[in-house]
């Protein structure tokens, strides 16, 4: 025999069967959106072999929406869909080279500020396999850009 208990549905109810959730004010909330762990390969470094050999880097973003409707509407168009902030940092990574992971962060920073609707950004470009003598796990860079005005 079926039977239902209280809360067993997707929303909770009060004693006169309202959806309690109605109740509570819907206003646009502040969204940040972060992504990890981005994994490419690409043609940056100081040494002409890194620049020409190429290497695994690891990308982390955080976006700063603010305030967005998407908290309400359930719409992807009120929010920024991350799988599109993800091909357009993997194509301005592997659009050309950099010497230092520093301006690659910075020229990632400026597109996503540029084509994005976003208060601030936060930019990580990790080598797991830094070219470098001595062991290291990993070295990494990271830039923090607010959005102007």
């Amino acid at each position: 025999m079926d039977s239902e208990e209280p809360g067993d549905d997707a929303g909770d109810v009060d004693d006169d069967g309202r959806d309690l959730d109605d109740d509570r004010e819907e206003t646009a909330e502040a969204v940040t959106v972060e992504i990890t762990g981005l994994s490419l390969y690409t043609h940056h470094g100081v040494t002409e072999a890194e620049r020409e050999v190429g290497q695994r880097l690891v990308l982390d973003l955080r976006l700063d929406i603010g305030e967005t409707d998407a908290t309400i509407t359930d719409s992807i168009d009120d929010t920024v869909d991350y799988a599109e902030v993800c091909q357009l940092v993997a194509l301005v990574a592997q659009q050309r080279s950099h010497r230092t992971l520093e301006r690659l962060c910075s020229t990632i920073a400026d597109r996503l500020l540029a084509d994005y609707e976003l208060e601030g950004v936060w930019v990580k470009a990790t080598k797991p396999e830094p070219p470098i003598a001595l062991a290291v796990d990993e070295v990494s860079v990271e830039v923090w850009r607010e959005a102007e005005g």
